[in-house]
C-alpha cells in the first residue's frame, strides 16, 4: 500500500504560497511552479491550533465562582481574568498575522503554541489572583501569535474547493470551540481531576499544545510572504492604544468603581482611533505597508463581512458570558450541569457549519439572512423560557432555544467568515486573517463589557431573571442590525 505524501517544512517554500522546483539545468528558468499543499493531518493540526485560543477565551465562564472560593478573588478580579486575556489577544492580533508573514507562519506558530501551553501551566500553578491575572495576559498574547498564522496557512497552502472545504472547517471549528470551552469548563471542574478543581481548565492544555507542537513539525509546510515587509510602529502602537483605550475601561471599570483612568482611558479612544486610521492613509501612500492596509478595507467582501461581524460577536461574546453566570448564580446550577446545558447549541451549531458551505452556494447571502433570522428566533425563545419559564427552570428546560439559537449562529457564521476572506490577495494572508480576527475577538470582549456590566448592575435591582431578559432583548437588536447588515455582503457569500 502506498504511503500518502507528507509535505516537508524543511523543504517548503520561503514565501507565502509557491515553492521553486529545484534547478536541474539551463531549462530552470521555465520550471514550473509548486504550490506548498497543506495536508489532511495538517489542516487538523492548525485547527486544533485555533480551537484552543477560542475554548480558552470562554472555559473559565463557568469556573468563576469556583476560582473565586479558593483564591479570594473578588468581582474585579475576576472580570481581569476574564477580560485581560480578551484585551491582550485582541490588540496583539494584527501585529501577529505581521510576523507569521514575515518570518514564516508555521515558526511563528510553533512559538505560540509552545508560549500557550506554559502560560497555561502558570495559569494552571497560579497561588493568587494577581498571579492568574498575569498569567492569563500572557497565555492571551501567545495566543494572538497562533491564530492568525492558522487562516494565513490555510489561504497559503490551499486552493479551490480544498480551500472552501478548509475554510469551512476553520468556521466550524471557531464557532463550535466557543461552546464547547464552556462545557468543558463545566466538566473538568465537576470531575476535578486529581484534586486540581479549576486549575484543571488551564493544565488540559499542556498536552494538548505539545501534541500540536509535535504535529506541526512533521506536517505543516512553511510559508511566508513573498515581499516581507517591515513591522509599521506607529500603527501598531496606535492600534494597541484604540484598543486598549476601549476595552480595558469597559471590562474593568464597573468592577473598579469607575475610577477617573477609566474615563480617562475612554476619552482617549476617539483620538487613538482617528489617528491610527490617519497614519494608515499616510503610510499606504508612500508606498510603505501598513499594519492594517485601508486597500484592503475597501474590497467590498471585506468590509461588508467585518461590518456584520461587529454586532454578531458582540452578542455572541455577552450572551456566553451572562448565561454561565445566570446559570449558575441565578438558576444554581453546578459547573457540571450549567456546562452540559449549552451541548444543544454546540450540536445544533456544527450541524449548521457544515450545511452553510452548500447553503451558500445555492442561495447566497440569503443563506446569511436566513441564518440571522433563525438565530433571531431562537434568542426570542430563549427569552420566553427564561422570563416565564424560570421558577423550577432546569438545563434541558432551555435546550431546545439553545438548539435553534446555535442552528442559526452555525449558518451565519462561517459564511460570513468566508467572505471575508473570499476576495483577500494571498500576500495578504496573515494580515487579512489578523484583521478578522481581531474584530471578531475584539468586540467579543466588548460584548462581554457592555452586556456583562448591564446584567451584573441590574441584577441586585430587579434580580436575576429580569436582567437576563432586559440583557437578551439588547441582543435582540445587535441581531436585527446584523439581519440589515446581511443583505449588504456579496450575492455570492463565501
Amino acid at each position: 500500500m502506498s504511503e500518502i505524501p507528507i509535505a516537508n517544512p524543511v523543504l517548503s517554500a520561503p514565501d507565502t504560497s509557491v515553492a521553486p522546483t529545484v534547478p536541474a539545468g539551463p531549462a530552470a528558468p521555465s520550471s514550473p511552479v509548486t504550490r506548498a499543499v497543506l495536508s489532511p493531518l495538517g489542516l487538523f493540526t492548525v485547527l486544533m491550533g485555533a480551537a484552543l485560543p477560542m475554548v480558552d477565551f470562554f472555559i473559565v465562564n463557568v469556573a468563576l465562582p469556583t476560582i473565586d472560593h479558593d483564591l479570594n478573588a473578588g468581582p474585579a478580579m475576576l472580570e481581569m481574568v476574564v477580560g485581560g486575556y480578551g484585551v491582550a489577544y485582541a490588540v496583539l492580533l494584527v501585529l501577529g498575522g505581521r510576523l507569521g508573514d514575515m518570518v514564516g507562519r508555521r515558526r511563528l506558530f510553533m512559538w505560540g503554541t509552545a508560549a500557550f501551553g506554559v502560560t497555561s501551566v502558570a495559569c494552571g500553578l497560579a497561588p493568587d489572583a494577581w498571579t492568574l491575572v498575569a498569567a492569563r495576559v500572557a497565555q492571551g498574547a501567545a495566543s494572538a501569535l497562533m491564530m492568525p498564522q492558522v487562516l494565513a496557512t490555510i489561504q497559503a497552502t490551499t486552493q479551490g474547493a480544498h480551500r472552501t472545504k478548509a475554510l469551512s472547517m476553520y468556521s466550524g471549528t471557531a464557532g463550535v470551540a466557543s461552546a464547547v470551552g464552556q462545557v468543558l469548563g463545566g466538566v473538568l471542574v465537576s470531575v476535578d481531576l486529581f484534586g486540581t478543581g479549576w486549575r484543571s481548565i488551564f493544565l488540559v492544555n499542556a498536552p494538548v499544545a505539545a501534541l500540536a507542537l509535535l504535529l506541526t513539525a512533521r506536517t505543516v509546510p512553511e510559508t511566508r510572504s513573498e515581499h516581507p515587509t517591515r513591522v509599521d510602529g506607529r500603527g501598531t502602537a496606535l492600534l494597541s492604544l484604540t484598543l486598549v483605550s476601549l476595552l480595558l475601561p469597559l471590562t474593568e471599570g464597573r468592577s473598579a468603581g469607575w475610577p477617573v483612568w477609566s474615563w480617562v482611558l475612554l476619552a482617549v479612544f476617539p483620538f487613538a482611533a482617528v489617528a491610527f486610521v490617519v497614519v494608515e492613509r499616510r503610510e499606504e501612500r508612500a508606498g510603505r505597508t501598513p499594519l492594517v492596509p485601508p486597500s484592503l478595507l475597501r474590497i467590498h467582501s471585506v468590509r461588508s463581512g467585518l461590518a456584520l461581524i461587529v454586532p454578531f460577536s458582540t452578542g455572541w461574546g455577552g450572551f456566553m458570558f451572562v448565561v454561565a453566570v445566570a446559570l449558575q448564580e441565578g438558576l444554581r446550577l453546578g459547573p457540571m450541569a450549567a456546562g452540559l446545558a449549552l451541548v444543544p447549541l454546540c450540536v445544533t451549531f456544527l450541524i449548521g457549519s457544515m450545511a452553510g458551505p452548500r447553503l451558500g452556494a445555492r442561495y447566497g447571502r440569503r443563506a446569511v439572512t436566513a441564518g440571522t433570522l433563525i438565530q433571531a428566533i431562537g434568542l426570542v425563545a430563549l427569552v420566553a423560557t427564561f422570563h416565564w419559564g424560570w421558577d423550577g427552570l432546569g438545563a434541558l428546560g432551555i435546550g431546545p432555544g439553545l438548539a435553534v439559537l446555535g442552528l442559526g449562529q452555525g449558518i451565519l457564521l462561517p459564511l460570513t467568515l468566508r467572505t471575508v476572506l473570499s476576495e483577500v490577495p494571498v500576500a495578504q494572508a496573515g494580515v487579512g486573517g489578523g484583521v478578522m480576527v481581531t474584530t471578531q475577538q475584539s468586540f467579543m470582549a466588548l460584548g462581554v463589557a457592555t452586556l456583562g456590566t448591564l446584567f451584573l448592575s441590574l441584577a441586585p435591582s430587579v434580580g436575576m431573571r429580569d436582567a437576563l431578559t432586559i440583557t437578551l432583548g439588547a441582543q435582540l437588536v445587535a441581531v436585527a442590525v446584523t439581519l440589515l447588515l446581511s443583505l449588504r455582503l456579496p450575492r455570492a457569500v463565501g
